[in-house]
């Protein structure tokens, strides 16, 4: 194998016929790759035939950017097949040259220590200080295909793909990960900050998400002072196990709220964010102040209206605030930081809390209270519902019909709704599955008061229609605000 007289040709051919526009993918870059490999091959006990092949496959590697970029590693192998044999390599060792070369494809995959060696030599800038210089000139390139449009698309690339790589040799761990996780760090803080600037609320925003933030505070006190804590009624989630502190020990109430939350509202500075961490402090400090400034006054003692009530106020409460982007309890973050380390849902994980909160009210205070008390978290969880999604819910709705031309002229003209159209095919039918036709696929969204209209209006065209509807938790723009008359 004439390794130097194929490092002669090949990098003449790079340097004198790779196009201008490819700023990272040029004859330096190869250049940086074998000298990478060569270091890591030392370091990895390779040499004799070994290192040859490992140093003529990172020779290669991208060759096939003197062609094309797409598929550029199938393009190597060609080159490297055509080029080698005039260098006295043998066919197996063309062939092993090319399994090297296709284990660099994105995503890598090597199958043993050379490849892995290869692969990391690669990638070994990720875990460079000069990583900024390199990922720049990629950039560069990328946006030249169209594979990118914008600097923040390209980081948040960049953030995935630095997050799901790992190097693959002891050595490459060794000497680049530490630095590839910095670079990682850094690459989050700046895409924070590219965000963070794009979008800044405006005075009104802030005006708002205060009125709501008081409102909400004194709401959740009112509904904690006048209905729950003068009849021993408990609430799920961390307000729940405020109360049973409260209750057991006579610690102070809002103290006891500040201290269990604040371990979640560290944890959802790193795993939420900043801004959602200080609203929710600011939330559990204000809450706490407005329960030390409210009497113990119960407003009633009929236990049905105590659950029904004070379940209704506590989730009006903290619906603003949420709305108001806080939050009063940290059972969500607790859920939410749970999640990442157990199977189970966030829906199953707060449900295995407020049983064992529940559990506990029956045990001290009698099973009549802890179910009046998960009357109590139904009622607040169904008022976040409401105060969050919207008192009108939406609802989307997909219409198949043959007959959707006047299905799509009734909805936009008599319901009044915008709609959007998919081409599809319909048919398929069991014991007709060759019979087929193209068909729109009509999509809108309604309000829940409007379902049984637009059924109707659907059904008077084509009794055979299709029609499923999903609840939608959110919807804004368009003309879904438009009043109609029913």
């Amino acid at each position: 194998m004439q390794y130097e007289k194929a490092h002669s040709f090949l990098i003449q051919k790079l340097e004198t016929g790779l196009p201008s526009y490819l700023t990272y993918h040029s004859a330096d870059h190869t250049k940086g790759v074998i000298k990478a490999a060569e270091h890591l091959a030392v370091a990895e006990n390779i040499s004799d035939d070994d290192l040859v092949l490992l140093k003529t496959a990172a020779l290669l590697h991208d060759a096939g950017f003197l062609q094309h970029h797409q598929n550029h590693e199938d393009l190597s192998c060609q080159t490297a097949r055509k080029y080698l044999p005039k260098f006295e390599y043998a066919p197996e060792q063309i062939e092993r040259i090319c399994q090297l070369i296709m284990a660099t494809k994105l995503p890598q995959n090597p199958t043993d220590h050379l490849a892995q060696v290869l692969c990391d030599a690669d990638l070994y800038y990720l875990g460079a200080e000069q990583y900024p210089v390199a990922a720049e000139k990629l950039f560069s390139e990328m946006k030249r295909f169209g594979r990118v449009k914008t600097k923040a698309e390209w980081e948040l690339m960049q953030v995935e793909f630095l997050a799901a790589h790992s190097y693959h040799t002891k050595t490459a761990i060794n000497e680049r990960e530490s630095q590839k996780q910095i670079n990682l760090q850094n690459l989050k803080a700046r895409l924070e900050n590219t965000f963070s600037h794009q979008k800044k609320e405006t005075p009104r925003e802030i005006v708002q998400d205060i009125l709501f933030m008081i409102f909400g505070v004194a709401i959740a006190g009112y509904a904690l002072k006048g209905f729950l804590v003068p009849n021993h009624f408990f609430d799920g989630g961390i307000t729940g196990i405020s109360l049973l502190v409260h209750e057991l020990y006579k610690f102070n109430l809002g103290l006891v709220i500040i201290v269990l939350n604040l371990p979640f509202i560290a944890v959802s500075y790193f795993s939420v964010g900043s801004r959602f961490s200080f609203r929710m402090l600011a939330g559990v400090i204000l809450l706490a102040i407005c329960l030390l400034l409210l009497p113990d006054v119960a407003i009633t003692s009929d236990k049905l209206l105590i659950s029904i009530f004070g379940g209704v106020f506590l989730g009006l409460g903290i619906g603003l605030i949420m709305r108001a982007g806080g939050a009063l309890d940290g059972i969500e973050v607790l859920a939410l930081y749970t999640l990442k380390r157990t199977s189970f849902t966030i829906t199953e994980i707060i449900l295995g809390i407020n049983i064992l909160i529940f559990s506990v009210a029956a045990f001290q205070f009698g099973i009549e209270t802890a179910l009046y008390s998960i009357f109590t978290y139904f009622a607040a969880t169904r008022s976040i519902d409401y105060v969050v999604e919207g008192i009108q819910a939406y609802t989307g709705v997909t219409i198949i019909s043959g007959k959707s031309e006047v299905i799509k002229y009734q909805l936009v003209n008599n319901l009044g709704r915008g709609i959007t159209v998919y081409k599809g095919e319909r048919g398929f039918l069991p014991g007709k599955f060759e019979i087929s036709a193209d068909c729109d696929i009509i999509f809108t969204v309604i309000t829940r008061l409007e379902l049984r209209k637009l059924k109707n209006l659907v059904y008077d065209v084509d009794p055979k229609a299709f029609v499923f509807a999903n609840t939608i938790k959110e919807a804004s723009g368009g003309i879904i605000k438009r009043r109609n008359q029913h």
